[in-house]
């Protein structure tokens, strides 16, 4: 039980940190949010015209039939189009969400280490492989899914995928097997 705590609190600390790392300091995901110089005129547009939600343009309105809704989707085609997610009021207190993001981190590695616990024979190139496997899932079935609907760049996260997931994995690895 000793050993399996060590393994989580690392993990998680492994997890935690290159998280800030890719995010904050090396700007992994530096293409998910891009500068424009016409930001102070887009969001007044956007403060007069919306309240807080998320919004796909052009979008039908609620209760349209299917044939009012497949014939404004045809009128739509190669034309621009935007995913808006709008808030009123930026928070820039990071306490919380700290909080929050070392709280996931410490349940996800708590899974894997679960998951890791199970395995009959298990050795560095099991932990490793397994990690990365939890990694890919969790790349294939979130952000690069809906990278295919919405066009959006996913780099940041196939590299976040094969740090994080192989330090882990290395981690639990080569710490898990010892007697």
């Amino acid at each position: 039980m000793r050993k399996q705590l060590i393994a989580l609190v690392v993990g998680t600390l492994i997890l935690f940190i290159w998280q800030f790392l890719s995010w904050a300091a090396l700007n992994v995901h530096g293409a998910e949010a891009q500068y424009t110089p016409n930001q102070d005129a887009i969001l007044e547009v956007l403060s007069q015209n919306l309240t807080e939600g998320q919004y796909m343009m052009p979008t039908v309105a609620p209760g349209t039939s299917s044939e009012e809704a497949m014939k404004a989707m045809e009128a739509a085609g190669g034309k621009p189009w935007a995913m808006i997610s709008y808030h009123e009021s930026m928070e820039t207190g990071m306490g919380l969400n700290l909080v929050r993001g070392f709280v996931i981190d410490f349940v996800a590695i708590f899974v894997l280490v679960w998951l890791l616990s199970k395995f009959e024979h298990l050795d560095f190139r099991n932990a490793l492989l397994a990690s990365l496997a939890v990694g890919l899932i969790g790349y294939l079935t979130i952000p690069y899914l809906y990278s295919i609907w919405y066009k959006t760049n996913t780099i940041g996260y196939v590299i976040d995928l094969l740090v994080q997931w192989g330090l882990i994995g290395a981690w639990l690895g080569w710490y898990m097997p010892r007697k």
